[in-house]
């Protein structure tokens, strides 16, 4: 069974630094913004005022463990800024972002009170994130949501964008609508009380902005790997403001993925299967990606689109960020479940390949043992402990 949930945290560096930053995201009906800075979680309630000066409730959805840690910060930040502010609670865990819990969330807000003027803050990791924006999106027929993500892959990538999502037994954010938030609120201090497991499972997410379109990025990545890996304020700020300014700059461009948004998928087609495959139980979704950004780079090798060291450089970066679980599926399963992809069209799925750090390419005639080929020494290398 994958740990869930916050834990007793890590043991970080806690030398004062202080960055502030704020991303603009430019898409329709309105721009908005994230915002990057320590002890931010203090200040939500005023800054969320700015946004949304005539709006007095907001319902606070969340998982038990974040509750428990962060809760009380959040809530009198909340209530120091004149807001009526509700928790509502979900389970924790990939295994529940689906259909039935919106349900469930949604009869909680109708027993609360909610009403279509009502403000819905997303308080949690990319589950809650998804599900939070998915039920946002449909119920009244629509209402606001705010992100506050407290994990490095929601601080990094899913809370930017508008993309919610829960899945289904066949496949990963197969149900879902595009609805922006109006604002992104981070605090790297929040991550401080993550599993290591945890946080390192968001760290593949920004190495992904590396490989796609921020060279520098990788490269700080490998270069200040053992900083990164013990929470270095500056480093991981610094880390996480870049991969927003990636995230925005795809997104202002493409906001419903019809062509460059789909970089963003690097590594995600195949991870997504074998989080499909697993039952969403084995593999965190970071740690999924990332056997999803060694697989495609060694597709991208083996087709010609990128060289052997370029690929061996990605593998190498993946890795050395920590132990991965092992892949114990059928490379067959694998290919089937790439059929049910949302990215798969007519039938010819497509992959981010890399071609070399910083750029990448959408293919879509890789032949299919290729594919089976790619997932097989995925499995061998984690048979052999190189992970």
């Amino acid at each position: 069974m994958v740990p869930r949930g916050l834990g007793r945290g890590r043991t970080v560096n806690t030398l004062s630094w202080k960055l502030m930053a704020r991303v603009s995201i430019s898409v329709q009906p309105r721009s908005y913004e994230a915002v990057i800075e320590s002890g931010l979680l203090e200040r939500v309630g005023p800054l969320l005022r700015e946004v949304l000066p005539d709006r007095k409730r907001c319902f606070v959805v969340t998982v038990p463990p974040v509750r428990k840690r962060w809760g009380r910060k959040m809530m009198t930040s909340l209530a120091a800024a004149s807001w009526e502010a509700k928790v509502v609670e979900m389970r924790d865990g990939e295994r529940h972002k689906i259909l039935a819990t919106v349900e469930q969330l949604a009869e909680k807000l109708v027993q609360l009170g909610a009403e279509r003027n009502a403000v819905i803050l997303a308080f949690g990791g990319g589950v809650v994130g998804d599900v939070t924006g998915f039920l946002a999106s449909v119920y009244m027929r629509g209402v606001d949501v705010v992100q506050v993500p407290t994990t490095v892959l929601a601080q990094v990538d899913a809370s930017i964008g508008g993309k919610t999502g829960v899945n289904l037994k066949t496949g990963k954010n197969l149900v879902g609508t595009f609805h922006q938030p109006r604002v992104v609120l981070i605090d790297p201090q929040v991550l401080s009380s993550l599993p290591e497991r945890e946080f390192r499972s968001g760290l593949y997410e920004a190495l992904k902005c590396g490989v796609i379109g921020k060279p520098e990025l990788f490269d700080r990545m490998e270069r200040q790997r053992d900083r990164i890996l013990k929470s270095d304020p500056a480093e991981l700020e610094w880390l996480i403001s870049e991969s927003v300014k990636l995230k925005a700059e795809v997104v202002s461009s493409d906001e419903r993925e019809s062509g460059l948004r789909r970089v963003l998928n690097f590594g995600h087609t195949i991870g997504h299967a074998l989080e499909a495959e697993t039952k969403y139980r084995h593999f965190l979704h970071g740690e999924a990606i990332a056997w999803g950004m060694i697989a495609v780079s060694r597709i991208a090798a083996v087709v010609g689109k990128t060289d052997e060291a370029t690929a061996q450089r990605i593998t190498g970066c993946v890795l050395g960020l920590g132990p991965l679980p092992s892949i114990n599926v059928r490379s067959q399963n694998i290919v089937r479940l790439l059929q049910a992809d949302k990215k798969t069209k007519d039938g010819v799925v497509h992959f981010i390949l890399p071609t070399k750090i910083g750029k990448v390419e959408v293919v879509n005639n890789v032949p299919s043992e290729i594919v089976t080929e790619a997932v097989a020494d995925l499995q061998k290398m984690s048979r052999r402990g190189k992970n």
